[in-house]
């Protein structure tokens, strides 16, 4: 569940420059192996968390790890809201192109995909930090590589993972008996129940990975995915994926004419009995949405048959952070058992640990154990494969295509 589609292209030409200056930077930081020093620094500083504010759900968890920061290590946490996570890198990269490479504005970002992979090319980020946070110790990247690369991107230490995600659909019981199990099967539910579904604006995350769950069914070499789009094929690659969303658009919501913002407003159109069936990267967003009064008990979720789309969420320090001790306590804190446990509650947020169950303590595994599942939540073997993110570059290049094709229309 990540907003990350602008790659600010009016701003590559400062992206040159940002490299060297940037590489030099990072060398400046905190000494990861003095984990004192950090919590002794790191008391009274005010980190500035630029997360994606579209869920009620979230800003309450960071609201939640705010109050965990300030009583235990003094330090305050502010959510900066964003709507598209560009917004942050736009900062980063204009402090960068203004010369300010220390005292940053933003401290911390949640960041994924192509915004990470610009960042880390032209070495914006701090790092790498991630291992060496005490609480690595819970994480399995060796069983689960997922944990160690963002899109195809080797992380490299430069994001700390704090939330799994994978798509899943949700929908009211009686319309999706039986329920699409796959892309194909989807456009001929929608046929068969007009104006019952709708995906949102590819602008958001959560539409643009609807397009990649899709493309990655219908192209004829899926594994081409995993490397960087190019010219020389790319209308080829995506020509089935183009041809599928003609012929799903009539048949959509207000017939593909409108499309809801984000996960959010999916939500309130299934609230308001304007649609049956939607989607979310959060496989515990039917079940929260239930437990909050928002959905209808009958509904239920599911995934197609051959897997859907998944990752990992990530944090990561920009170079110029001002106030990095605090975000690195706040990013450990994060990996702790106690605040995954939360935030894997259904009742609340409901985002998948990143935590190996093997390398907790008995005591720790019980807060997982202990937590409701969610009456609309499946299971691990129920959400079955995990298709891997394709190559950040052809994200970029289907959102475009997709405005050029349906904006406007």
């Amino acid at each position: 569940m990540k907003p990350h589609l602008k790659l600010l292209p009016f701003f590559l030409g400062f992206l040159a420059f940002a490299a060297v200056a940037g590489g030099r930077a990072q060398e400046a930081s905190p000494d990861l192996k003095n984990w004192p020093a950090i919590l002794e620094k790191g008391r009274g500083q005010t980190v500035y968390w630029y997360a994606w504010g579209g869920s009620q759900a979230l800003n309450d968890y960071i609201a939640w790890a705010g109050e965990e920061m300030r009583s235990r290590y003094g330090v305050s946490v502010v959510e900066v809201k964003l709507t598209d996570t560009a917004e942050a890198v736009t900062r980063v990269l204009a402090e960068k192109s203004a010369g300010r490479n220390e005292g940053g504005a933003v401290d911390l970002v949640w960041i994924n995909g192509p915004n990470f992979a610009s960042m880390k090319e032209n070495h914006l980020l701090f790092g790498p930090f991630a291992e060496d946070l005490p609480n690595f110790r819970y994480v399995d990247a060796a069983t689960n590589p997922s944990l160690r690369s963002d899109f195809t991107i080797p992380t490299e230490g430069f994001e700390a993972p704090w939330s799994l995600a994978q798509i899943v659909f949700y929908g009211d019981g009686a319309a999706l008996s039986p329920h699409p199990g796959s892309a194909l099967s989807l456009l001929d539910w929608a046929k068969a129940h007009p104006g019952r579904f709708v995906y949102p604006n590819p602008s958001n995350f959560l539409g643009a990975t609807f397009l990649k769950q899709v493309l990655i069914e219908l192209t004829p070499d899926a594994a081409r995915l995993q490397q960087p789009a190019d010219d020389l094929d790319f209308d080829k690659v995506t020509a089935p994926l183009f041809a599928y969303l003609d012929a799903l658009r009539p048949h959509l919501w207000r017939q593909g004419r409108a499309y809801p913002l984000n996960s959010a407003a999916l939500r309130t159109l299934m609230a308001d009995g304007e649609i049956d069936l939607a989607l979310s990267f959060n496989p515990a967003e039917a079940s929260s949405a239930i437990a909050r009064g928002e959905l209808p008990m009958s509904v239920r979720s599911f995934v197609f048959d051959k897997g859907t789309i998944g990752n990992a969420s990530f944090l990561a320090i920009p170079y110029n952070a001002a106030h990095k001790e605090g975000a690195l306590l706040l990013c450990d804190f994060l990996l702790s058992p106690e605040a995954q446990a939360k935030k894997q509650n259904p009742a609340g947020y409901g985002g998948l640990t990143v935590l190996s169950m093997r390398k907790l303590s008995a005591v720790d595994r019980a807060r997982f154990e202990a937590l409701p599942r969610g009456v609309a939540t499946l299971s691990t073997e129920e959400l079955g494969p995990v298709l891997p993110e394709p190559h950040p570059s052809w994200m970029t290049r289907i959102v475009t295509a997709w405005q050029r094709r349906y904006e406007g229309q």
